[in-house]
């Protein structure tokens, strides 16, 4: 009974951590450093030929 009890346990800590990993909400804070990096630096100019 106690291993079940630790693995049932171990399985609802995984299913919260991946539940607050992927929620809506944190979405636009961890794509936003995506897009920042993908933006043009137009005022840079960054060629070496």
């Amino acid at each position: 009974m106690a291993y079940f009890t630790f693995g049932l346990s171990l399985v609802i800590i995984f299913a919260v951590i991946i539940a607050y990993y992927y929620s809506r909400k944190r979405d636009k804070s961890v794509e936003a450093p995506k897009y920042k990096m993908l933006e043009d630096d137009d005022w840079e100019d960054t060629s070496q030929g």
